[in-house]
This record gives structure tokens, C-alpha cells and sequence, in this order.
């Protein structure tokens, strides 16, 4: 009996094969974290934008005396409201009236957009990156459809940006506003209800 066939092992040539598929699989591995990553980073930043636009709306809705303020605000982002309107009309004892109330309601959903809401150690850390927010509706603020517009920054180029106004001509979103994501949200409103 041969001695030698009965100790064989891996061979150095083997072992680096392996080592080379194993490295492989490690990088595609790495590679779909970093999309995944990416992917959740966007699903993030348009769930907030969604989330500010209904919750805009639904202020828009509940205050239809004010309804003037919230479409004459046409563009808003990044701080652009200053600080917080006098009075404060987000406690349930706040005495404002309707248009204390849209100036109030503006203010914050801007600051929720800008991350104001969410402030740590390192400063701002929630909403969008470098959102602007558009208010259009009828002339005259009647009965009618409303759409608010909430646009931000992307962590991709598009080939195909969305057409629409918002935010465009800001330098925000890159020269040809390839960076530019928008979620519009079209409702109907009668303030006189």
C-alpha cells in the first residue's frame, strides 16, 4: 500500500482557489449592502417628504379661514421661515386665529423637513436633505384642488429629473436638477366647510 495517497491533504493551489471564491462572494456581498444602504436611505427621505406633505394638507384642511397664508407661502425650505411665528400655536391652549395658525403650521413643517424636530449632540439628524416645499391652489384660495409639493435632494443622479417646479433654479439639486425627488400630493379642499 502506497503511503503517501493515504496523507494527501489540500494543496496550496487549492487553498488559494478557495480563498479567491470565497473573496468574491465577500465583495458582491459588500457591494449589496452598500445598495441596500442606499436603497433605505431613499425609502427614508420619501417617506418623511410624504409624510409632511399629508400632514400639511391635513392643516390646510382643518384651517380653511387660513387658507390664504398656506398658498401664498408658494415655496419654502432650508429655514427660510425664520424662527418660530408669535404666538405658539401648537399647544391645545394657544389662543391664534386661523392665520396665526397657517403661519405657525408653515413653520413647522419646514422645521420637520430640515431635521429641526430631531436635534442631537452633532445638531439636526431627521428630515430630508435640502427640502423645499411648494403650496399651489386655486386663485382667490377657494374651493378647489391644493397640491403640495415636497422636493429634496437624492443620493443619485437621474438620467430623466421630474418635470415639475419645485425647487428648481435653487442650485439645490444640481445643475440640470438631476438630484431632484419630489412627492406631490393633490387634494380637494373647500375652506367654507
Amino acid at each position: 500500500m502506497n503511503h503517501c495517497a493515504k496523507n494527501r491533504g489540500f494543496s496550496l493551489i487549492e487553498l488559494l482557489v478557495t480563498i479567491i471564491i470565497f473573496s468574491v462572494g465577500m465583495l458582491a456581498v459588500a457591494g449589496l449592502q452598500t445598495v441596500s444602504k442606499r436603497a433605505n436611505f431613499e425609502s427614508l427621505q420619501r417617506t418623511t417628504a410624504a409624510h409632511a406633505a399629508y400632514g400639511l394638507l391635513e392643516d390646510m384642511r382643518t384651517n380653511g379661514n387660513g387658507i390664504d397664508v398656506y398658498r401664498a407661502a408658494v415655496s419654502f425650505g432650508g429655514g427660510s421661515l425664520g424662527a418660530e411665528p408669535v404666538p405658539n400655536c401648537s399647544g391645545a391652549g394657544g389662543a391664534c386665529n386661523a392665520f396665526q395658525k397657517a403661519a405657525h403650521d408653515l413653520w413647522f413643517w419646514e422645521n420637520f423637513l430640515d431635521g429641526a424636530r430631531e436635534v442631537g449632540a452633532q445638531g439636526s439628524s431627521g428630515g430630508v436633505v435640502s427640502p423645499t416645499i411648494c403650496v399651489i391652489g386655486p386663485a382667490g384660495g377657494g374651493a378647489g384642488v391644493y397640491v403640495v409639493t415636497v422636493a429634496w435632494r437624492g443620493t443619485v443622479a437621474l438620467t430623466n429629473p421630474v418635470i415639475d417646479n419645485c425647487g428648481t433654479g435653487s442650485g439645490n439639486y444640481g445643475s440640470s436638477n438631476e438630484f431632484r425627488r419630489v412627492v406631490q400630493v393633490p387634494t380637494f379642499i373647500d375652506p367654507s366647510i
